[in-house]
């Protein structure tokens, strides 16, 4: 997985991302129209998206988003709900047994606050998510964050720093409210 990145907008490596992300979302467009139990055509699809089959035992609903798919890496006996966005530009890499409810968000990518450079760069750090964790319905996990071991981010929590392994974590910007 990647470091954390900077892109220059006008450059061949953005050009060439901005390809994949067109075919990719070509790619879910067709998944997300698939009759539910096509297990066939959806497990094709997700070949195509994410570079390789699905791993032994992985589970995803659609509707599915993602922006680049090559970059989303996934362990054995993954849980994803419906409708879960995964911006993969810099990395993200979800453990064994990893359980993440509807509506969940993934951002690897963003732009610097100066004005000035906003247009001109993208940037990115990739996200890390341990073994065992559960991550709920509608939280936002952001750029360079690492989930701990057996962690549980609340509903709706926006996590914005590391979660340590096995804690707790709530709200609207997700704070550590106790460990075992």
């Amino acid at each position: 997985m990647s470091s954390d990145r900077l892109m220059r907008i006008h450059s061949a490596e953005f050009q060439a991302m901005a390809e994949r992300v067109l075919r990719v979302t070509e790619l879910t467009s067709r998944l997300n129209v698939l009759p539910f139990e096509d297990e066939a055509g959806k497990a094709e699809l997700f070949e195509q998206i994410l570079g390789k089959p699905l791993p032994p035992g992985v589970t995803i609903y659609p509707p599915f988003y993602t922006d680049h798919g090559l970059n989303l890496h996934l362990a054995e006996r993954v849980f994803i709900n419906q409708n879960c966005t995964f911006l993969d530009y810099a990395g993200i890499r979800l453990g064994e047994r990893v359980m993440i409810g509807p509506k969940v968000t993934f951002i690897t990518g963003g732009h610097p606050v100066d004005p000035e450079e906003r247009r001109l760069y993208l940037t990115g750090a990739p996200i890390d998510v341990a073994e065992n964790v559960w991550i709920g319905a509608g939280a936002t996990i952001l750029p360079g964050v690492s989930i701990g071991r057996d962690a549980v981010v609340a509903a709706g929590a926006v996590v914005a720093e590391d979660v340590p392994p096995a804690s707790l974590v709530t709200g609207g910007k997700a704070t550590v409210h106790r460990q075992w």
